[in-house]
């Protein structure tokens, strides 16, 4: 590994750039052909991200969204219901991709961060119901989530249903109620709004986990967009909308936000089998094979892993007129690849 060391340098559309620890690649990635201007272009956004510090400006949008919920999912009566809720909502280890993709997203068209801030909560509220949801018997039925047993398991199946249900409409009314109306106006949040009920609806999250349960052939890549790459494309669009980027930019905002969502899925199974390659071929036969590793095993899902990087990338090549303010989005592509430091124990 070699380390860089840190040296402040300062930047008129980001608060501080740092030289930070260089980590390698988990596999070795394939490189087309490119023509000068976009050679030129690639070096320049491969310096800056590599000067960017992204552990610390997402470790500080973590404690800032961290208080923010605390705050909105405060205990009031029936108290269980809300305990069970705040579990989930303030679980530690939790990295916060959803409500900092956000941010970012926001940020990257001039947004105020106060403004993205409420839509951030709500996405992470949305985002811990479906994992609560997730880990039920009748679905994955999984008794942890981030080392810490599941909502079920200490709060019982009924009460965890309960929690999660009570935090969809929670987000909802987090982000009518919160939102600086001088900041944002209101045609941009009910976009936002009708965003979020996509992506959690019957078309979005719940038909991937419709499917994870059922199987079926060829079910591997609409399980994975679904289930995950819907949470990272509602969450870079949200911000997006909030800031009122362009009909073209939410455009592109989509296609970036469903391939890194992907691509840290991917990456995350490629992680496991190489680490519990013991267990790993009696847990997947289980799981009737909802990941790339699971069906087209480590090599292929690497592939994957890289395609999914490079189109992430490609969308990104699109806001080069906004100068730093997309070097976070490029850093996000490359963390959920390359995994350069540590966060939390899960997204």
């Amino acid at each position: 590994m070699v380390v860089s060391s840190l040296i402040a340098i300062p930047s008129p559309l980001t608060t501080t750039i740092y030289l930070p620890v260089k980590s390698p690649n988990l596999y070795t990635k394939k490189l087309g052909k490119m023509s000068k201007i976009q050679c030129s272009l690639s070096v320049s956004i491969q310096s800056k991200t590599a000067q960017f510090d992204l552990k610390t400006y997402w470790t500080t949008l973590i404690g800032e969204i961290n208080q923010e919920l605390d705050q909105a999912v405060s205990i009031q009566y029936p108290d269980k219901i809300y305990e069970a809720m705040r579990y989930s909502v303030l679980a530690k280890g939790a990295k916060r991709a959803p409500p900092v993709m956000c941010v970012a997203t926001c940020e990257l068209f001039g947004g105020n961060r106060l403004a993205a801030f409420p839509t951030a909560c709500a996405l992470e509220m949305v985002h811990e119901a479906s994992l609560i949801h997730d880990d039920l018997p009748c679905m994955d039925d999984d008794p942890s989530r981030r080392g810490q047993p599941s909502n079920h398991t200490i709060y019982g199946v009924d009460m965890a249903i309960l929690a999660g249900d009570a935090l969809f409409p929670l987000g909802f009314s987090h982000i009518v109620s919160h939102t600086p109306s001088d900041l944002v106006p209101e045609p941009r949040l009910l976009r936002v709004i009708a965003e979020i009920a996509r992506a959690v609806g019957s078309r979005g999250m719940a038909a991937g986990q419709f499917l994870d349960l059922e199987g079926g052939p060829n079910a591997v890549e609409f399980v994975q967009e679904k289930k995950y790459g819907e949470m990272g494309e509602c969450s870079a669009v949200c911000g997006g909308l909030l800031a009122g980027a362009t009909d073209d930019e939410i455009r592109r905002l989509r296609r970036y936000g469903r391939a890194v969502g992907v691509l840290y899925q991917v990456v995350d199974d490629i992680l496991e089998a190489e680490t519990m390659k013991s267990r790993l071929d009696e847990e997947e036969k289980g799981k009737k094979g909802k990941s790339y590793v699971a069906v087209y095993g480590v090599e292929k899902a690497a592939e994957v892993a890289e395609e999914l990087r490079a189109k992430a990338k490609k969308e990104l090549d699109g806001f080069e007129k906004y100068g730093d303010s997309v070097v976070p989005l490029y850093s996000f592509v490359d963390y959920a690849a390359d995994r350069g430091f540590s966060l939390g124990e899960s997204i």
